[in-house]
């Protein structure tokens, strides 16, 4: 087999291993949590003849194993179980979910790259000028605050203050694209800030490392601008890590909202997770973390992938 769809092969493999044995993890730590699940939804006048019916019907007198084995058949088919507080599918109050916090981790990426990805060319340009010293101290500023503290700073500047954005980003399937990008804009501002300079420092670093390339100063002295040399030369071959970086903050984005989703009361998967959690519903945090769990394991492998199918030396073996 050829080199890079054998690399692949074997990345998606790990990939699928690695998702087996978190939801190994998931299932058993939140077996070993505290309490009873019938208790806390039957309160504590429930009688143990109620209790033992309860936990017969959810099936938590069975062998720890025996469980897991259910629900990850279960998975496997697309049927998460039932959630305890409200007797719906697991699988249905996801879906409803998780559109929502993609869409906001796309709003992110979508203000996020093109801002990190010129700040990067333009430092690169500029290198140790003042326009370089203060965009690495800014974003590394920003992204030195936990999200919390970013998303409150926001809220008391540009919500409280001069009311130019809501406080909280409460949407439904009924606002319009329009409305939602208005009440959506400070959350995804919020993520923005905090994975912005990531991508910026991997895009200056990325470029500067190969302005000293031979092909570089060739260009160079064909008399091009140093901007031309950089847009043309230089960035192109600078993508495999750029994209890579970009693909791990993705990751990010879609697994680390559940702060930002807290903050600003939106309801995406995060929020739904907390909830969940707070009424002791393990069917729905057990099915909220494999969400999180597979999208940020399947972005990582998506970039481990790229950068195999974009590393010259398997494209070009001597």
């Amino acid at each position: 087999m050829a080199p890079i769809p054998k690399l692949i092969l074997k990345r998606c493999s790990t990939g699928l291993l690695t998702l087996f044995l978190v939801s190994i993890i998931i299932f058993f730590a939140i077996e070993l949590l505290p309490g009873d699940a019938a208790q806390q939804l039957l309160g504590q006048s429930a009688t143990p003849e109620t209790l033992a019916a309860l936990r017969e019907q959810l099936g938590l007198n069975q062998p720890v194993v025996l469980r897991y084995i259910q629900w990850l058949g279960g998975v496997a088919t697309g049927d998460f179980g039932m959630s305890l507080a409200n007797k719906r599918p697991v699988g249905e109050l996801i879906a409803g979910r998780l559109g929502n916090t993609l869409f906001l981790a796309a709003y992110a990426a979508a203000l996020a790259i093109p801002l990190s990805l010129t700040l990067g060319l333009l430092a690169a340009l500029w290198r140790n000028s003042l326009f370089d010293r203060l965009s690495s101290l800014l974003t590394l500023t920003s992204i030195s605050f936990p999200e919390f503290f970013v998303a409150y700073i926001l809220i008391l500047f540009l919500a409280v203050r001069t009311s130019l954005f809501p406080s909280l980003a409460t949407v439904d399937a009924t606002t319009s694209l329009v409305e939602r990008l208005y009440i959506c804009f400070l959350p995804a501002v919020t993520l923005t800030l905090v994975i912005a300079a990531h991508m910026m420092r991997m895009t200056r670093a990325a470029i500067i490392n190969l302005l000293a390339s031979p092909y570089i100063e060739t260009a160079r002295l064909k008399g091009q601008s140093p901007f031309k040399v950089i847009s043309r030369h230089a960035l192109p071959n600078a993508l495999a890590p750029i994209v890579t970086v970009v693909t791990l903050n993705l990751a990010y984005l879609v697994t680390g909202v559940l702060v930002v989703e807290v903050v600003f009361v939106y309801p995406g998967l995060g929020q739904l997770l907390v909830d969940s959690a707070a009424k002791r519903d393990l069917a729905v945090v057990q099915g909220c973390c494999l969400i999180f769990a597979a999208i940020y394991i399947f972005l990582n492998m998506f970039a481990d992938i790229i950068a195999i199918a974009t590393n010259p030396r398997l494209l070009h073996p001597r």
